[in-house]
């Protein structure tokens, strides 16, 4: 996804996310099916910060559009 914005945005200087993160290694499909299924490893965040995050979501989706 960087790589397309970037293009879009030549003027813009971007800081790429490593391809190769080493804790996104870690989630595998077992692991989030095991998760999904016995409902564990559930994270609680404030109201406040689920807000900001879902105006990021809602913004990075309507740029797609």
């Amino acid at each position: 996804m960087s790589d397309n914005v970037q293009v879009e945005n030549p003027n813009v200087q971007f800081i790429r996310p490593c391809n190769l993160c080493p804790h996104m290694k870690k989630i595998t499909l077992n692991k989030v099916y095991d998760c999904l299924k016995n409902e564990t490893n559930e994270i609680k965040i404030s109201h406040n910060i689920a807000e900001m995050a879902r105006k990021s979501v809602l913004r990075m989706a309507e740029i797609g559009r």
